[in-house]
Parts: structure tokens; C-alpha cells; sequence
């Protein structure tokens, strides 16, 4: 990934385009970001200096050199400097960094599910959670608008879902607990992003329920299903 490609990644990340995200660093036009993304120049140490200024949980080194994690240590994430003095500093114990399934990484998930090698090869990206984490996390892109009814519980297409992993066990052999709780369901036919109305333990079926009304119910066998994970924090980048 060249230095250009690595402030697109951020842009693309952060949900902005290349108006806004010029504006957000601080910049009284988009013509810096604009050459460095359309004729692939490397950008300068001031624009470098603005972009981690503006967010400081991206790896300073990487982002120069492409060398290192994609974001910085922890101790960087919440500068302490920015907190009012009445508010108590974020342990860093409690952020985070999860893997990351983007919705055009879903096919790619697919196959390497089971390859902590592959696992590594994916981005992460920081969580702040209010409690020790235990358990496999994972990060999923939503992807098209199944869960998108309008109403506050949706979740809409690019939100970013922390995610935990219920073991088989649990959902082979004992029921499920599912009120009212979204699931990300590794199933053969993709990434399906559901809440879960039944669970029928003695067929091993679920059946499967889109927020949105265009989509209809399904009943799927759990033979079919590689993983299940609840849902547990949605991020929603800012979209201008």
C-alpha cells in the first residue's frame, strides 16, 4: 500500500470523502488531499501532522512509512490532554482491537474463518468496551439493508458491529437467548446480519427475522451454520 493509498484507507474508513475530510483535518480546501489521492503523491509531514491531530488512534509510522500496526498504541487512542478535568480517563483496558470483516471482505471471511492467519491479515479497529473482554470478538460491516426499517433499531449499511462468539455448544444442544438481541450468522450461503425468533433445539433449526418488511423469515438448519455471534455494540461512522 503506497503512502497515497494509505490516506485514502483513513478517508474511506472514517466515512469521509475528500471535501469533508479536508475540512476536517483543518485544510481551506480540498486541493492538498486531492493531488494526494489523484496523482498518488506522498503527503507531506504538515498534512501528516494534521491527519493524526485530528485522529490520533491511526499509527503515526505506518501511516508515513506504511511499516507497523495500522493504529497507534493504545496510550494514543484518548489523549489524555483532551479529556475536561472533570471526567475520568478511559482505562486502556477497555478498549479493544478487533479484527474487522468488511463488507467486501465477506466472501474472503467466508473461507478463511478458521485460519488465524488469515484472521490477522485483516484490519483492526478500536472498541471501547465496559468491561474485560472475554471471548473471540469480531467486527462486521453490515452490508445492504436487510436490518434497515427506519426506526431506531436499525442498522444501516457500512455500520460496524462488535460482535462475540457463541460457542456450538450453545446453540446445538441448548437454546438460544433471543430476545430482542441481533445476531451475525456465518451460514454456507454468506454473512447474514438477522435477529433470531425461533429456535428449535430438538430440529437444530433457527428461523431468521429481517427488520426490514421486504425481506420474508427463513427457516435455516444449523448444520449449514459455521458461526453465531451477538451482537454487542454497533459503531456508526459519521456519513456527510
Amino acid at each position: 500500500m503506497e503512502a497515497w493509498e494509505r490516506v485514502q484507507y483513513i478517508i474511506e474508513n472514517e466515512g469521509y470523502n475528500k471535501n469533508s475530510f479536508s475540512n476536517e483535518i483543518g485544510l481551506a480546501s480540498n486541493t492538498t488531499i486531492g493531488t494526494i489521492i489523484n496523482k498518488h503523491r506522498t503527503p507531506s509531514r504538515s498534512t501528516v501532522d494534521k491527519i493524526i491531530a485530528r485522529f490520533p488512534k491511526y499509527n503515526r509510522d505506518w501511516l508515513i512509512t506504511g511499516k507497523g500496526d495500522v493504529y497507534a498504541p493504545v496510550s494514543n487512542v484518548v489523549p489524555i490532554k483532551t479529556i475536561p478535568s472533570n471526567a475520568e480517563p478511559i482505562s486502556p483496558d477497555h478498549i479493544i482491537y478487533v479484527p474487522l470483516v468488511n463488507q467486501y471482505a465477506y466472501a474472503g471471511y467466508m473461507c478463511g474463518y478458521a485460519d488465524a492467519e488469515y484472521i490477522e491479515t485483516l484490519p483492526r479497529i478500536p472498541f471501547i468496551v465496559d468491561h474485560e473482554a472475554h471471548g473471540n470478538y469480531m467486527a462486521f460491516e453490515v452490508k445492504g439493508d436487510s436490518m434497515d426499517d427506519g426506526t431506531t433499531d436499525s442498522l444501516i449499511e457500512g455500520d460496524r458491529l462488535l460482535c462475540r462468539e457463541i460457542k456450538p455448544e450453545f446453540w446445538i444442544e441448548c437454546k438460544l437467548h433471543i430476545r430482542k438481541w441481533d445476531f451475525v450468522i456465518v451460514h454456507k450461503e454468506g454473512i447474514l446480519v438477522k435477529r433470531i425468533t425461533e429456535h428449535d433445539v430438538q430440529n437444530r433449526t433457527i428461523k431468521i427475522h429481517s427488520l426490514n418488511p421486504f425481506y420474508e423469515d427463513r427457516i435455516i438448519h444449523l448444520k449449514d451454520v459455521r458461526q453465531i455471534f451477538n451482537v454487542i455494540e454497533l459503531s456508526r461512522p459519521r456519513r456527510r
